[in-house]
């Protein structure tokens, strides 16, 4: 049954692919595609199983998907919080010196009181600037 060396001889070979013992070449690929198939699809229901855990855990953190840096959403809320700070006071400066502009030119003076009001101005932005700093995040609606 086998030569020198331990390998089967020839006409055993031919014995055992006609009675089908051996697969053929496409039958192994066949199973070769099917175990590959099998692997990809366990990855995949393991990577989809992820992200959705990662979505919900960075709501909360404000950190994307892989933990390494801020998500999309939060940077857009970070940057409609940095503009309303600016907007907020810039408008209280700006509303200030028009009405100490205002008052000046009415009464006929220097510009005493545009300086005043231009300070009380500031005074508010900051004013303003601190409330929205001490508020809690997520209490928007209140």
């Amino acid at each position: 049954m086998t030569e020198r060396g331990g390998q089967p001889d020839k006409d055993q070979r031919v014995q055992d692919e006609r009675r089908g013992d051996e697969p053929s070449e496409d039958e192994s690929r066949e199973r070769e595609n099917e175990g590959l198939r099998a692997r990809l699809d366990k990855l995949s229901n393991a990577l989809d199983a992820q992200q959705r855990g990662g979505r919900k855990s960075s709501g909360a953190s404000g950190l994307g998907q892989d933990g390494a840096g801020p998500s999309p959403g939060s940077i857009g809320n970070a940057m409609s919080l940095a503009f309303r700070v600016l907007s907020e006071f810039v408008a209280a400066v700006i509303v200030g010196a028009f009405i100490g502009w205002w008052i000046d030119r009415l009464a006929g003076t220097t510009p005493a009181f545009l300086v005043t009001f231009l300070l009380m101005g500031a005074a508010a932005g900051f004013w303003n600037v601190y409330r929205i700093a001490i508020k809690p995040p997520g209490s928007e609606g209140r």
